[in-house]
Parts: C-alpha cells; structure tokens; sequence
C-alpha cells in the first residue's frame, strides 16, 4: 500500500500548477445558485473535462442548473462520490476572483467547494494514467447544494440506495478533519395574522402583529437546548409597512439545527404548538426539515478507520468531527450508506470574504482520497 501511496502522491504533486490553472478557470465562473446561465457555463466547462473519462449523462433541472452525473464500472464496492459546483457568493462580490498569497489560494468558492470537486476528474486521470484496479464508481455534480438540494435531492437518495459507501468532498478544516456527523437543518417560516388600523385615530381596535411577533421570538428562543447543540434562529423578520399604521401581518424566518432525529422531532412539536398572545392574533407555521442530522454509524467509523490507516501512510494524523452546517452528505447518510464527508482540501472560511485552501496540502489529500476510493475495490462486508 506505501508504493502506491507514494505513487498517488508523487502523481498528484506534479500536477500541482495543472489543477491550480483549472481551478483558477472553473472559479472564474461565478456560480451563484439560481444563476442559471452562469451555472449552465460551469456544467459546460466540467462536462468538458468528465467526457472522456466515464460516462457522462445530464439532467436540467428547470430552476437549479444541470446535474452531471460520471459512472465508471470497476471491481467490489459501489462508492458515490459527491460534490456541487454552486456557491453562495453573488456576481461580483469578489474583487479579485483568484489570488495565491501566503501559499493559499482565495477566491469565490475555491474552499467550497470548487476545490473539494476537482478532485473528481484528478481521481479519474490518475486511473487512467496508473491502470490500478478501482470500484465501480458513481459520481454526482449538483448545482444546488447551497440552497439545499430541492432540485438534485432524489438524485442523491436513489445514488446513495443503490451504493455501499458514499464519499464527500465538501473541505475540511486546518487540522484536516474528516466530518463523520453534521447537524440537521431546516427552515420555519411562522407567519403572524393581526388587525390593521389607524395608529393615532383607533389603535385599541388594532392588533399588532409586530408586537405578537416579538412574544413569538422569545418564546421561539425557549426552544433551544445548547447542552444538545439544538439552536434556533429567528433571523429574518419583516411586518408593517408604515408608522402611523398597526400592523396586521409579520413574518419570522426561523433556522433550526439539531444533532439527532428526537431533537428535529421535539422541535417540530414545538413550533406547530406555538400559541398566540395577544387575544384576536393568529399564528400559521409552514417549512420544515431540509436535511436530516448525519450521525456515524458503526459502518461509518470502520470506513473511517480505513482512512485514518491510509492516512498514516501519508504522514497525516486523521480525526473526525462533527460538524454544525449540513450539506448532501445528510442527505446520503440518512439512506443508510455509510458516508465520510470532509475529504476535499484544507482550508478555512466557509460561506466568508477570505474563504481559502492551503496548496501544499492538497496533494496528500487528493492522495488520501484517491487511495481510499481504490481500497474499496473489494465486495463490501455482508
């Protein structure tokens, strides 16, 4: 295993400036989700590049973009590998779409996770140039990851179905930890009904559903158990529409996350009990869940334990983490596929302006990756 290990490292570091200039290119194209156009520009450019090395099939979604999906038969295992290719960042909110500095790559997307899925196609070459027999191989391109999956989500669940393992290449942190558990995470929407009327003439005949808001919001708050990592955030709100009037409508958009399916359950429960306080107000409550919570199964801390041994190979001290965000390993693992996510590049600032990756680690874990995927090429235990 250390030969081909050193093999896959020798491989990956000199091709280095290769997939820097690709990377460069692909965050050029600025893909925000719903940007259709700019989207459709990026599936171009990695469909482009996947052609020649799967199978490549494509599905437009009429609202999200294409999702591009590479199959590769191989030997034993059937492994998904998932990644997306939308960002959160709007047009132009990058100066400079690319900059190396300090030996950190910058730009919109680079660490999440335009980094983490351009390992795909390195993957692929590195097959292609060593002949290493592999698993049988599926491979997921999504353009809506950041909004939560609404369109690319029954793609993920019937890939994840139909595999043995499922590896995402969301990025990792500075330690480089894989992300064995992530929160679940979801959206409230708790819409307030009141009375309008003239704020000066008759406000006693008014019911002010501002007012009935901020009741909810604190009792919304009550619903939080940091001992579990519960959170919730009542972090949009809007009503009224002018100063001299009562307000009869607010709206309060409520982010919830939590570690386990009995807190998403408690939650649920508790937000559909809310009760309005001032006498005449109503309340309606509408979202939901977007993603389960991710927790590691036994399966799952054996395949990391095959990571931590092949890391060790590389020099690399591996851990696990959970972590708050969620992403389409959720989706993935709530199927029951066993499921490591974390595998894409080191790197720090996640969904902030100086999101970035550190270049001399990404040979050892494109390696990490790559070693990984090939360990598979033997029929999963029964």
């Amino acid at each position: 295993m250390i030969a081909r290990l050193m093999e896959s490292l020798d491989f990956f570091a000199g091709h280095l400036q290769d997939y820097l200039v690709e990377l460069q290119a692909l965050t050029a194209i600025e893909t925000p989700s719903g940007n259709l156009t700019n989207l459709q520009e990026a599936a171009e450019f990695l469909a482009d590049r996947l052609a020649s090395l799967g199978r490549l099939e494509r599905e437009n979604l009429q609202q999200h973009g294409p999702v591009l999906r590479l199959t590769r038969s191989g030997n034993g295992a059937r492994i998904l590998i998932l990644a997306h290719y939308d960002t959160i960042w709007p047009i132009g909110s990058w100066p400079s779409l690319w900059r190396v500095e300090g030996g950190r790559a910058y730009g919109p997307g680079v660490y999440d996770m335009k980094g983490g899925l351009l390992f795909i196609p390195w993957l692929l070459r590195y097959l292609d140039a060593s002949g290493h027999s592999h698993p049988h191989l599926e491979m997921l391109l999504t353009p809506d990851e950041e909004v939560g999956a609404p369109g690319s989500r029954r793609f993920i669940e019937e890939a994840a179905r139909r595999s043995d393992f499922v590896l995402v290449l969301e990025p990792t942190n500075l330690e480089g930890s894989l992300k064995l558990a992530r929160k679940g995470s979801g959206e409230f929407i708790v819409d307030i009904r009141g009375r309008a009327t003239h704020q000066g003439v008759e406000p006693e005949r008014g019911i002010n559903a501002v007012v009935e808001a901020a009741h909810q919001i604190l009792a919304i708050l009550g619903l939080e158990d940091p001992a579990l990592g519960t959170t919730v955030g009542p972090n949009v709100i809007t009503g009224g529409s002018a100063s001299n009037m009562v307000p009869d409508r607010a709206e309060i958009r409520v982010d919830v996350r939590a570690w386990t399916e009995h807190e998403t359950e408690r939650l649920t429960t508790a937000l559909h009990a809310l009760q309005p306080t001032l006498a005449g107000s109503e309340i309606h409550l509408s979202g939901g869940w977007n993603r389960p919570p991710m927790e590691a199964s036994p399966a799952t801390l054996e395949l990391f334990d095959r990571a931590r041994e092949i890391g060790k190979g590389l020099g690399l001290d591996l851990g696990w983490v959970r972590w708050g965000g969620s992403s389409d390993a959720n989706l993935a693992a709530a199927v029951g596929a066993p499921t490591i996510d974390g595998l894409g590049p080191v790197g720090e600032g996640a969904h902030q302006p100086d999101e970035s990756i550190v270049i001399d680690c990404l040979p050892p874990r494109l390696a990490l990756f790559t070693d990984l995927v090939l360990s598979l090429a033997q029929p999963p235990k029964p």
